[in-house]
């Protein structure tokens, strides 16, 4: 996997992430760098920190799964995918308190970053650098999650289901691109 496509995939995982430190943009009155910060930490850290565990759960099965593993990359992106992309089309409001404690925020960066499980899975299957991959995974979400909280305070909500459709379309791609890859379809 080379580094465009890892960033595609970087930025496709953060959006969850992105449009919930929107939300939580939203419900601060007065921003402050520490509100970015925190939602960085947070969502960075379990976005780098999931893949890791995929990685490790999927390396245990990749010598029985080998003849399919392009099948298992392209169903789990593919669904993590529709999932973002019908959720960005719910109309049901979101309800964020304003504290970035950790009660408030480890659930979220659990929430955020389960998806992340399964690409790492798919990571274990497709021989990726774990430890650069992470990473970067880690980094792009930070600071996607920073400017989210930024732009939650200055812009509001009109922007979350874009962020949210925009991931999952980037995640259903990718998930196609890795089958037709190993199916001989498409050789890049």
């Amino acid at each position: 996997m080379n580094l465009v496509e890892l960033f595609i995939i970087a930025v496709g995982l953060s959006m969850d992430a992105f449009a919930v430190s929107v939300c939580k943009g939203l419900s601060v009155q007065k921003m402050k760098a520490s509100h970015a910060l925190t939602c960085g930490v947070y969502f960075g850290g379990f976005q780098a920190l999931m893949p890791f565990i995929g990685y490790l759960m999927g390396s245990q099965f990749e010598t029985m799964i080998t003849k399919i593993d392009h099948w298992v990359a392209f169903i789990l992106l593919g669904i993590i995918g529709i999932n973002m992309i019908k959720e960005s089309r719910e109309k049901e409001e979101e309800y964020l308190d304003c504290s970035f404690g950790i009660k408030a925020m480890l659930p979220l960066a659990i929430a955020t970053s389960i998806d992340a499980l399964a690409v790492g899975v798919t990571f274990a299957f497709l021989k990726v650098d774990i430890f650069w991959a992470v990473t970067f995974i880690g980094t792009v979400t930070f600071a996607l999650s920073a400017v989210g909280v930024k732009a939650g305070n200055v812009f509001g909500m009109r922007y979350k289901a874009k962020a949210e459709l925009a991931g999952g379309v980037i995640l259903v791609l990718m998930g196609t691109k890795i089958l037709l890859e190993h199916l001989g379809f498409i050789g890049f």
